[in-house]
Formats: structure tokens, C-alpha cells, sequence
């Protein structure tokens, strides 16, 4: 007898091609979410899942929030779409504002609108491949990303990027160098927050410098809490470090936030969490709370000022989308920006962070464990890979955990939590009691 309930109304699975996916494993043992509320998904067996994740590092506010949906109602019925090349609607103008009033740092007020965060990652590198041409340092053509990085999938992010798997299949764009990443498991297991060793690593951005030449580097690209890889951790200093030297060598440095931004870390971004201020960031997810897709690269003054000479009726960056600024989306990132601000979700972490850690880092004693990584409301734990089989281990934590009820997330034999951050102490207590039960059933 089936422990669940029958699938009803279950579509065909056959035509839609799924993004990173074992689409044959999947279809044959699918599983499908009909709806959300709060921190809980429905399965299509009717069965209430507690979302570990916000979806997918975006449902920051959590689901099913009114207020976006009737934003977008409204929007929907007043402008459904508009043009924004040669053309504006003010939606798009007041969103840009309030991003500016909340910008990282402080600083980076200036707001470039797209559709995704892969979007957002090539749009930052072509600002700072544009932005040394105007200071006359055209030769500086070269992009430097981080291994293990993660950056999306446009050709530009995937060449900065660090993972092998999206690489190894597509050609990559010429003139781009990788630092070394900065997981440590000999010196750095089990820490709560960042660790205390792998500044010098930043060092090697210095390296880079010697080997191709400060004239011909235009930026470097990192994510400040390195997310889709398994939850790494800046050493302490590193950031600093980093920046320092990009700017000794006239080198632009461009935070990749679209995890890390709004609330995740306990604070609106990064860049502020850690006093760390970049030339760009980029950002989405958690732009629009995940119901409508757009991105946006935050660039400072100077940055933005640079490209604003010439003839005024010149085009001063030839880039865009058909979707940048999207009315819709404008609207669902205005009343998310109001529910952020009215239950003060971009620093409520700070209110749970302490029980989070200690609940987290309670999972060391379970079989297979070699790692426990946190900082915000963000989990990595590490588990030993089975021999022959890397990544088969948490992925049955991943299946089981679903069945019994738990949304969490893995990148090989890694555990990435990160909940909306509305959570409760009962439902990270509940993440925790049902996380421990799955991984003792590992094997």
C-alpha cells in the first residue's frame, strides 16, 4: 500500500527539458510541488514540505506573500510591458530609487536593470570592460573569476566561474585567470562564521598581476560567500585583502551578491556585512522574493560616471535586454522592498543566527560528517564521499528528506541550507531533527 496519497492530475513529463537536471532519473521518480505558503511547500501528493532552502536561495520574505501578488495584479492591469531602450515607464525609475536608498555600502547607487543573475554577472563584466576603455586604459581586457565560483550561465559567467562541470562542454571566453578557492578542511573544519586562516590567499590576485601585467586586468569577480559550490566561507581579512589590492592596481572588484543580497547574511548585502565595499555587485533572487525573474548590477558613482561623456545623444553603453526594467517585475520588487522594510527581514537574521549555528553545528556528530560550515542563516555540511560514487550520499539525503517532508539542497556530497528568513526557532529545530534522522539512514 502506498505510504502517500495518490498523484492526481499528473501532466505528461515528457517535453519540458529540465535546467540542471538528471532528466531521466527525475521523470522516472518525479517530484512535483503544486503550491506554496509561509515556509512550507504542498507536494502534488499533498504532503506539506518545510522549504530548507527559499526555493532556491530567493524566497527570502517566504511564500505566498499578498501583497507581491496584488502588486503584480495591479501592474499587470495598468502597463503589462513597456520598451526601455529610447523609451521609460516610471516604475522602473521609482525601483531604481529605492534600491539606490538600500544601495551596498552605501555607495553603489547606480542600478542597471536585467532579467536573472546570469544576466546580472555578464552585464557587470561588460560595465568594467567598458568603464576602463572610457579611462583610457584599454588595454585592460581581462577578467579574473575564483575557482569554484559560481557566476551563472552566460558565457561570461561560465568563464569566470570555477566549476568544472559547467565549463568543460562549451568554449570559454579568452583572457580570463581563476584565484585558488578558499576551502581549507585541514585548518577550517567545523566553523562557525568565517575562518581564521586563508587571508594570504587573496595574494593571489598580486600573482596574477605579476604574471599578466596590472595594464592588461580589468576586474575580478568573486562571490563574498561563496554559495553554490557548498557554502565557502571568506577567511578572515581575504575580502579586505582583496580589495586593497585591486585598487593598488587600478582593478575593478565586483562582488557576485546574487545569493548573499537582501537579508541573507543579517544584513541588506554582503558588502555590508562584511565593510567590504566593491566597484559592482550584482544581484537577484531575493530582488523580487522569486516570483517574478530580474537581476540588478549595482555600480558606484564613478563607475557610472565614467561612461556618461561624449555627444548626449549618444548611447553610452550599447547593452540591454528586452526584459531590463520590466514594469511587472518592477512592481513585485517594490512591495517586496515593503515587506522587507516593515518586518525588518534584511537584519532579522541577526535575531536567529546564534541558534542557528548551535543547531547546525549539533549535526557533527552524525555518520558521514566531515564539515559544518555557517554564517547568516547559510549551512554547508560536508559529508565523506562514498568510494566510487561521489555525490551519490547526499543525494539520497536530498531524496529522503523530500519524502519525509524537508527541502534541502546538495552540490556533490554537500548540504546547503538556507531557509527563508521569516524561519521560526521550531522550523530550524524541525530542519535539524529531520536532517540528523536522514543522515543516520545514509549509508
Amino acid at each position: 500500500m502506498n505510504a502517500h496519497p495518490p498523484r492526481l492530475n499528473r501532466p505528461s513529463l515528457d517535453a519540458y527539458w529540465m535546467p540542471f537536471t538528471a532528466n531521466r532519473q527525475f521523470k522516472a521518480a518525479p517530484r512535483l510541488l503544486v503550491a506554496a505558503e509561509g515556509m512550507h511547500y504542498t507536494a502534488d501528493d499533498g504532503r506539506t514540505v518545510l522549504d530548507g532552502t527559499a526555493g532556491l536561495w530567493c524566497v527570502n520574505a517566504g511564500h505566498g506573500r499578498r501583497r507581491i501578488a496584488e502588486a503584480v495584479e495591479r501592474q499587470l492591469a495598468t502597463l503589462d510591458y513597456a520598451p526601455s531602450f529610447q523609451m521609460g515607464h516610471p516604475i522602473a525609475f521609482e525601483f531604481a530609487e529605492r534600491l539606490a536608498a538600500i544601495a551596498p555600502g552605501g555607495a553603489l547607487d547606480r542600478v542597471f536593470f536585467t532579467g536573472s543573475g546570469s544576466e546580472s554577472v555578464d552585464t557587470a563584466l561588460k560595465i568594467a570592460l567598458a568603464y576602463q576603455r572610457a579611462i583610457g586604459q584599454g588595454t585592460r581586457t581581462r577578467v579574473i573569476g575564483r575557482e569554484r565560483g559560481y557566476h551563472g550561465v552566460g558565457f561570461g559567467g561560465i568563464s569566470v566561474g570555477g566549476l568544472v562541470n559547467n565549463r568543460r562542454m562549451f568554449p570559454l571566453l579568452p583572457g580570463v585567470d581563476h584565484l585558488r578557492h578558499t576551502h581549507d578542511l585541514s585548518r577550517n573544519a567545523f566553523v562557525q562564521g568565517q575562518p581564521e586562516h586563508g587571508a594570504d590567499l587573496a595574494d593571489d590576485l598580486e600573482r596574477l598581476v605579476a604574471l599578466h601585467g596590472a595594464e592588461t586586468i580589468a576586474a575580478v569577480i568573486v562571490e563574498p560567500v561563496a554559495g553554490s559550490t557548498g557554502v565557502l566561507v571568506p577567511p578572515k581579512g581575504y575580502l579586505e585583502r582583496l580589495r586593497e589590492i585591486a585598487t593598488r592596481h587600478g582593478i575593478l572588484l565586483i562582488f557576485d551578491e546574487v545569493i548573499t543580497g537582501f537579508g541573507r547574511l543579517g544584513a541588506p548585502f554582503a558588502t555590508d556585512y562584511f565593510g567590504v565595499t566593491p566597484d559592482l555587485v550584482t544581484t537577484a533572487k531575493g530582488l523580487t522574493n522569486g516570483t517574478i525573474p530580474m537581476g540588478a548590477v549595482f555600480a558606484s558613482r564613478a563607475v557610472h560616471d565614467a561612461l556618461m561623456h561624449g555627444p548626449e545623444g549618444a548611447i553610452e553603453l550599447f547593452h540591454g535586454y528586452t526584459y531590463s526594467g520590466h514594469p511587472v517585475a518592477c512592481a513585485a520588487g517594490l512591495a517586496t522592498l515593503e515587506i522587507y522594510a516593515e518586518e525588518d527581514l534584511l537584519t532579522r537574521t541577526t535575531q536567529v543566527q546564534a541558534q542557528w549555528h548551535e543547531v547546525m553545528h549539533g549535526l557533527r556528530d552524525c555518520p558521514h560528517v566531515i564539515d559544518i560550515r555557517t554564517i547568516g542563516l547559510i549551512a554547508g555540511i560536508e559529508l565523506e564521499p562514498r568510494a566510487g560514487a561521489p555525490g551519490a550520499r547526499a543525494y539520497d539525503v536530498f531524496t529522503d528528506c523530500f519524502e519525509k517532508g524537508l527541502l534541502i539542497r546538495v552540490t556533490g556530497d554537500i548540504i546547503a541550507l538556507s531557509p527563508p528568513l521569516i524561519a521560526q526557532a521550531e522550523h530550524i529545530d524541525t530542519m535539524a531533527s529531520m536532517l540528523r534522522e536522514a543522515l543516520r539512514r545514509a549509508a
